[in-house]
C-alpha cells in the first residue's frame, strides 16, 4: 500500500518538478538576454560619447540608419497619427465638453496621446518595420563573413555595425514620437473644428495642451520613446550577430529579436508609467 502511495506521489512530483525546471530555465534565459542587452546598451552609450569613435564611416552609417528608420516611414507614422487624432482627440474634446469638464481636456490629451499612445505606437511601427530588417541584415553580414573581414582589417565590428544602428533606432524613434504627437494634436483639432465638436480657437487649444504638460510628462515621453528603442536596437543586433553559419537560422533569430523587442517595449512602458504616477 505504501509502495503504491509513493509511486503515485512520485508520478505527481515528476511533472511538477519538470514544469518548475522549465520555468526556471526560461526565467534564467530571459535574465541572461536582458543582461546581454543591457551590456550592449551601456557599451553603446559609453563608446558613443567618445569623439574619436565618430570616424567618417561611423557617421555615414548613423546617417543611413536615421534615413532608413526615421525618414522613410514618416508618411506611415503621420497617417497613424491622423487616425489617432481623429479618433481620440475628437472624442475627448466632445465628451469633456458634454460633461462640462473642459478644464480636463489638456491633461487628458497629454496623458493619453503624448504620454501613452505616441511613444508606444511609434515604437511598434519602428520595431515591425525596421528592426526586423536590421536583424536580417546583420545576420546576412555574419553568415557572409563580413564581420570577420572587419576584424581582419583591424576595425571594430561593434563600432561599425552595432553602435550606429542602436543609436539610429533611438534617435529616429524619439523624433518620430514628437512628430506623431504634433500631428495627432493638429489633426484632432482640425477635424473637431470641422465637425463642430471643438472650440475652433487654435490659440485656446494650444494653450490648453501646453499648459497641461508637466515635468513628469516630459520624462515619460523621453523614457518611453528612447529606452524601448535602445532595447529593440540592442536585441536585434544581438539576434542578427548571434546566428551561426546557416541561412535557415535567420528567420528564427529575427522572430526572437522582434518578440524580445515588443515584450521589452511593454515592460519598459509599464515600469515608466508606474514611476511617473507614483
Amino acid at each position: 500500500m505504501f509502495v503504491g502511495i509513493t509511486e503515485v506521489a512520485g508520478e505527481f512530483r515528476n511533472p511538477f518538478m519538470r514544469a518548475i525546471g522549465r520555468l526556471g530555465e526560461m526565467a534564467w534565459t530571459q535574465w541572461d538576454e536582458l543582461r546581454h542587452a543591457a551590456a550592449v546598451i551601456g557599451t553603446v552609450l559609453y563608446v558613443g560619447v567618445r569623439p574619436r569613435s565618430w570616424v567618417r564611416t561611423v557617421r555615414n552609417m548613423l546617417a543611413r540608419q536615421v534615413l532608413a528608420i526615421g525618414v522613410e516611414p514618416l508618411g506611415f507614422v503621420c497617417g497613424v497619427a491622423v487616425f489617432v487624432g481623429i479618433s481620440v482627440v475628437v472624442q475627448l474634446s466632445f465628451w469633456v465638453g458634454a460633461a462640462g469638464q473642459s478644464q480636463l481636456l489638456g491633461p487628458l490629451l497629454v496623458a493619453v496621446v503624448a504620454r501613452e499612445l505616441g511613444p508606444v505606437l511609434t515604437n511598434i511601427v519602428v520595431i515591425v518595420r525596421s528592426s526586423s530588417a536590421m536583424a536580417t541584415e546583420l545576420a546576412v553580414l555574419k553568415i557572409n563573413g563580413d564581420v570577420h573581414a572587419l576584424e581582419a582589417q583591424g576595425s571594430d565590428p561593434f563600432l561599425y555595425l552595432v553602435m550606429p544602428r542602436v543609436l539610429g533606432v533611438a534617435v529616429s524613434t524619439f523624433c518620430l514620437t514628437i512628430i506623431f504627437i504634433l500631428v495627432a494634436f493638429a489633426s484632432g483639432y482640425v477635424f473637431a473644428a470641422w465637425v463642430g465638436k471643438g472650440s475652433g480657437d487654435l490659440l485656446l487649444f494650444t494653450d490648453t495642451v501646453s499648459s497641461a504638460v508637466r515635468p513628469n510628462d516630459v520624462f515619460s515621453i523621453l523614457a518611453k520613446s528612447i529606452l524601448p528603442a535602445l532595447f529593440a536596437g540592442a536585441s536585434c543586433c544581438i539576434g542578427g550577430l548571434g546566428v551561426g553559419g546557416s541561412v535557415t537560422e535567420i528567420p528564427r533569430a529575427t522572430q526572437r529579436a522582434l518578440t524580445r523587442s515588443v515584450a521589452g517595449l511593454f515592460v519598459i512602458s509599464a515600469v515608466v508609467s508606474l514611476l511617473t504616477y507614483l
